[in-house]
């Protein structure tokens, strides 16, 4: 499915007093998914073990 069908399908599944503001959110969020599924696909993503650990270094400074 491409980029475009996403949005549109995103757009009818909205309420039609949907606004501006909230379709233009909701483009974001796919946007935000998109970059995450590339970056997965690419193989840049960082293991959750790793995460964890991070965040717990972070937590305790």
């Amino acid at each position: 499915m491409s980029d475009k069908q996403r949005v549109m399908e995103a757009i009818q599944r909205m309420p039609e007093s949907a606004t501006l503001e909230e379709i233009r959110e909701a483009i974001a969020i796919l946007a935000a998914i998109r970059r995450g599924e590339v970056a997965a696909d690419a193989g840049k993503i960082i293991p959750h073990e790793e995460v964890k650990r991070m965040s717990a270094a972070w937590t305790s400074q």
